[in-house]
């Protein structure tokens, strides 16, 4: 059966990088920001919708107990437009903040917002409302900001004269072996890591008979089978056997193999032995800003963003190309975070705030989706069991292999224009 995917070139970022170009130039003289006034915010039984007469730069919301409240921090945007309540939500106040718009959710029962997703045209941005009880509500206070990210935008931060960095990027520490890949030649490439392996076993089952480098690896093996049987992708594995690799080389072994997605598999670990579920995390803005720096900050800029070399391009430019290639980057995992979560639900325990994001090192490649899936928690034992037992191994694995197909098909489908039902038959 031919499902038309095609593997991009190792340049699949650079028409798009090259095609903003044209707007850099403009942009060096001041680099522009994304502004627009909030036109509505509507609270329903399971979301609030905000709307925007303009692209806004990004969002992120939070938590806040005593009183009991949801804060959505939009950059780019101020306050305005009429608000709706719903049967959680007793009120809704806005006010200007630093660099953008702040809206404050006051609850009429304990409400946490688990997902959110912007529009294609930047204008919508939309977050899930759940309600729950008392202690999963402090818990979220507690964990911090999830932010959310327009589809891609040309936003760039300004280049500050005499800016520096101190802190290089460090070369991989010897010559990769690069894998094997399996499957039908011209399909997208998954490279799937299986974490630690080796000197590193990672974190210990509550009986400790189960070590994380061993789970992460079998489910890495069950997530490439499914993911070969299904003749829509090649697979690579970083690591089918027991050995260790440093964090940069996990990547840059994906990387040099052109993969379009790359899923770092791992296993949560906690003091509570009740914590359960999986989790998603993708690259934070903040850890992305700072990688980017280094990046643009390095001698050698050759072979930074999908094979284009910067070794003669200006240091803004540089600086610009990185960050645009970054945050479309940034975009698509987090796409396929969420959408891992949704197939995920169904067939295993997961969290209710299933994508995260953080600075883990190795999610920074800048021009490759990248996920690390913490596919359940092995200080659990009941997790750890359903890790360790092919029932389980399997439910994940096609958890994975669905998000595959979908994220995939979604793409081809924008490229042609045609439905993502077409693409998937």
């Amino acid at each position: 059966m031919d499902f038309g995917w095609t593997v991009a070139t190792a340049t699949r970022h650079s028409i798009r990088v090259f095609a903003a170009l044209a707007l850099i130039a403009g942009w060096l003289s001041g680099v522009p920001s994304w502004a627009g006034t909030i036109r509505g915010i509507h609270v329903s039984s399971n979301s609030i919708t905000l709307t925007f007469d303009g692209r806004v730069a990004d969002a992120s919301s939070f938590v806040l107990n005593t009183p009991r409240r949801i804060a959505i921090d939009v950059a780019g945007a101020t306050p305005g437009g009429h608000a709706t309540t719903g049967e959680m939500v007793a009120g809704v106040r806005q006010a200007a903040s630093a660099g953008g718009a702040r809206i404050v959710l006051d609850l009429a029962t304990p409400a946490i917002v688990t997902e959110g997703s912007f529009a294609a045209d930047g204008r919508t941005l939309t977050l899930a409302l759940s309600p729950v009880d008392d202690a999963r509500f402090e818990r979220a206070a507690a964990e911090g900001r999830m932010s959310f990210l327009p589809p891609f935008s040309y936003a760039a931060t300004p280049v500050r004269q005499g800016y520096g960095v101190a802190v290089a990027v460090p070369a991989v520490a010897r010559r990769l072996k690069l894998p094997h890949i399996d499957g039908p030649a011209g399909r997208p490439l998954v490279v799937i890591d299986a974490g630690h392996g080796g000197h590193d076993p990672g974190a210990l089952s509550p009986d400790g008979s189960l070590q994380e480098k061993d789970l992460t690896l079998k489910v890495a093996q069950a997530i490439r089978d499914d993911l070969i049987a299904s003749g829509r992708v090649r697979v690579a594995l970083t690591r089918d056997d027991d050995r260790y690799l440093i964090h940069r080389e996990r990547f840059e072994v994906a990387r040099q193999l052109g993969a379009q997605l790359f899923i770092s598999i791992h296993c949560d670990s906690a003091g509570n032995v009740d914590a359960t579920g999986a989790t998603a995390y993708t690259l934070s803005e903040i850890a992305s800003d700072k990688e980017a720096a280094r990046l643009a900050a390095r001698e050698n800029k050759a072979d930074i963003i999908a094979g284009m070399n910067l070794g003669d391009a200006p240091a803004d430019i540089s600086s610009i190309l990185i960050d645009l290639t970054q945050r479309e980057t940034m975009n698509t995992s987090a796409s396929f975070a969420r959408l891992l979560g949704r197939e995920a639900k169904p067939l295993m325990p997961t969290k209710a705030a299933f994508h995260r994001m953080a600075s883990l090192l190795v999610l920074k490649a800048p021009d490759m989706p990248s996920i690390l899936f913490e596919t359940g928690y092995i200080s659990n034992q009941r997790d750890a069991d359903f890790l360790n037992s092919r029932e389980g191994r399997e439910k994940v694995a096609e958890s994975v292999r669905r998000a595959v197909d979908v994220h995939f098909a979604t793409r081809m489908a924008g490229r042609s224009g045609g439905s993502v039902e077409t693409a998937l038959r």
